[in-house]
Formats: structure tokens, C-alpha cells, sequence
């Protein structure tokens, strides 16, 4: 089906580079944490760290609870244009900038407790009392690459079991944990037993747990009954509210990024030079790292019958985004169609060497493709 789909789209009447963002997949990922949600009882938030394209609320606000912010314009940006609850984290707030946030923010988390015992007084003045919560680091994590694991040793981000002071928990209603980044069920399973173990004492003491991100929920491999049951047994044993905030999983697989060749040169294999780029595009590839999908082409450079390196169009050595094989040679024009390249995409973008930002469009679910936003010269002089 998402062949046919791809297929109907004219990629030669798209101007390069260019984002698409699927409403038919976003939909599809909205019913089904919907439906987790109504069986399991837990709310799902966006976070828009991983993906902030307000273009898609409408959409998105059908299926999900509200957002998670982690600064300042990324929750001004829920307020004006999610409008449900704002959960807001940091792992360390400006002074100049926490009031901000208390005007409208339904859930604040703070990193330590020394930001809490810093803000706490500003929380209880304010007309507009948010939910305190404190983040906890249980100190295990299934994340293979260390630039993604939040629990690495030495990491920043969370209390440790060693570090935690029971004693200024007053006026805390909450935890949030974020052990994962593209993971199972069964690694959350291994993390749950990891909190309990470290911080069980305190769970009766809150009213809400926050499980953070890195749930692959919508991947056909995941076990989501196993999910369902998790947070039933979890919300049953503790009486608290569950929230989680997938980034990834609420936009899989319903982004595109379309490119053109723009020249292939040879340098003992045949590379296709493109108007997009790995570093500033599409960073994950680079930072992950791994090699997206090509619509109508394969990661395995000998399967069909011609094959190319493909690079960026900066002038950054290492640009290059993997050697792939098509089964019609690759002519200058020629457009490819990487597969989802929603989340990471767009919130990590640059204009590094100058090169312009894809624009960005919604294929709608008639097959519709509406242009949202394009970029040009003004957009780069803004910004430098």
C-alpha cells in the first residue's frame, strides 16, 4: 500500500529538497496510541524535540494528550499551537525564562533537586500552580549508542538513587524517567523493575509518573500488549497517572525527504552528488549513525543492477549518506525519495555551507500535496 501510495506522488513536479509529511501514517500511528491509550489508561504526549511541525497538530491533537517542551519556544510554541496540557522539562532552567513557563504549563519537571529548591518559591507564588515533578535516573538503559543513552554513566540528566533527598519532596507530585531511544517493551519491563527497585518507597507519595520517550510503540515488532499490561499493573499498584511522550513512534514512518541528482562524478565507484545533505538534513544518519531507506532502490549495493555512493552538497568531508543500488541508472535530475525522515529531520536542520532547507508539505490523505513552507535566501540571512 505505501508503495502504491509513493508511486502516485509526481516527484518531478517537487522542487528539491523537500519534506513530506504523511497525514494517512500520522493518522495511522494516532489510532493506534489512542487505543493503547483507552485500554492501558496512559496519556501520550507529543515531544517536540523530535518533531515540532505545527502544520500537523490538527491532526495530531485528535490522538494525544498535549506536548512536552524542553525550552522556551518549543513551549511557547505547544501554548499557541497544541493548546492541551504543556508538560514541560529541562535540565536546567534560565532564571530570566522559569517564570514564563508557569503561566500556562500544566506539568514542570525539574532535572535535580537543587533546581527545585532554586524554583520552588516561584512555583508557589504563581496564580497558575503546575504539577512539580522530579526526574529520576534508575541507572539502566538498553540504548547501544551513547550519544542516545540518558543513563549513561555520568549523565546529566536525572537523580540517582544516591543523590535522591526524600526529604524535599514536599510539594512534588511526580517522577519522569527516560531510559530508552528506539526500544521495546521488554526493555521498559527491564527499566520499570530498575525504578521500583531504586525508588519504590517514594511511588506512593506522587500522583503521576512520567515514562519519558524512546518507546518504538507504532513499529509492527512492538509488543504492545505487553505495553497494555505494564502500565495497567503499574497505575494499579501505585494509584498514579501514566504519561508517555514518544517522539518517533508518533510520526514512524510518515515522512519523506525528496532529492535531486544534481551530478555523478567517479572516483573508482560511480557517487551521485544530491541537492540535500546527511549532516544538515538528515544529522541522525550521521550521528546515529545509520542508512535511511530509498523508495524503489536497495541498501545492498550489488542486489540490482546499478549502484552509487550517495553524498550531500556541502563541502563537509564525511557527507555522505551510503552506497545503494537502483534498478534504472541514476541521470543528473533523476529524483530520490528517502523513507522516514519525520522525526530528528526538521528540529535538527541547519543551513550549514548556506545550502537552503527543504521546504516542507502534507501529502494529504486524497493523495493532495500541499506546500507549506519553502525557504530562500532570506531564511539563511535570519539566522546568521
Amino acid at each position: 500500500m505505501e508503495n502504491k501510495r509513493l508511486n502516485s506522488i509526481d516527484l518531478g513536479a517537487i522542487k528539491t529538497p523537500a519534506y513530506i509529511l504523511d497525514e494517512r501514517t500520522l493518522r495511522k500511528n494516532g489510532e493506534i496510541l489512542k487505543s493503547i491509550s483507552e485500554k492501558s489508561g496512559a496519556k501520550f504526549l507529543l515531544a517536540l524535540k523530535a518533531f515540532s511541525s505545527y502544520c500537523t497538530f490538527p491532526i495530531l491533537k485528535e490522538y494525544l494528550y498535549g506536548t512536552t517542551a524542553s525550552s522556551l519556544n518549543e513551549y511557547k510554541l505547544s501554548v499557541e499551537e497544541f493548546g492541551k496540557e504543556t508538560h514541560i522539562y529541562n535540565a536546567a532552567y534560565r532564571p530570566d525564562e522559569f517564570d514564563s513557563y508557569l503561566e500556562h504549563s500544566s506539568h514542570i519537571t525539574f532535572n535535580s533537586f537543587s533546581q527545585w529548591k532554586l524554583f520552588r518559591d516561584n512555583v508557589k507564588k504563581s496564580a497558575h500552580r503546575p504539577s512539580c515533578g522530579i526526574r529520576i535516573n534508575p541507572e539502566i538503559s538498553h540504548v547501544n549508542t551513547s550519544l542516545y543513552n540518558p543513563c549513561a554513566p555520568y549523565s546529566r540528566f536525572g537523580v540517582t538513587k544516591k543523590e535522591f533527598e526524600a526529604d524535599e519532596l514536599e510539594g512534588i507530585e511526580g517522577f519522569h524517567f527516560h531510559t530508552l531511544c528506539g526500544s521495546q517493551a521488554e526493555s521498559l519491563e527491564k527499566t520499570l523493575a530498575a525504578v521500583e527497585e531504586k525508588f519504590g518507597e517514594y511511588l506512593h507519595r506522587v500522583k503521576w509518573v512520567n515514562m519519558g520517550g524512546g518507546h518504538y510503540i507504532t513499529a509492527p515488532t512492538y509488543n504492545v500488549p505487553l505495553l497494555i499490561d505494564l502500565i495497567k499493573k503499574f497505575k494499579e499498584k501505585y494509584d498514579v497517572e501514566v504519561y508517555l511522550e514518544p517522539g518517533e513512534a508518533v510520526v514512524l514512518h510518515a515522512g519523506y525527504l525528496v532529492a535531486s541528482v544534481l551530478d555523478i562524478v567517479k572516483n573508482e565507484k560511480e557517487i551521485a552528488i544530491l541537492d540535500t545533505s546527511a549532516t544538515a538534513h538528515m544529522p541522525d544518519i550521521l550521528e546515529m549513525p545509520y542508512q535511511p531507506n530509498i523508495h524503489n532502490a536497495s541498501k545492498s549495493p550489488t542486489e540490482l543492477a546499478h549502484s552509487y555512493l550517495l553524498g550531500g552538497a556541502t563541502c563537509l568531508s564525511g557527507d555522505t549518506i551510503g552506497e545503494y543500488s537502483f534498478s534504472e541508472p541514476l541521470t543528473v535530475n533523476s529524483k530520490l525519495l528517502f523513507k522516514d525522515m519525520a522525526q530528528y529531520t526538521i528540529v535538527k536542520n541547519t543551513m550549514f555551507n548556506g545550502i537552503n532547507l527543504p521546504s516542507i508539505s502534507i501529502l494529504r490523505e486524497d493523495g493532495t500535496l500541499d506546500l507549506i513552507k519553502s525557504f530562500d535566501y532570506q531564511s539563511f540571512k535570519s539566522r546568521v
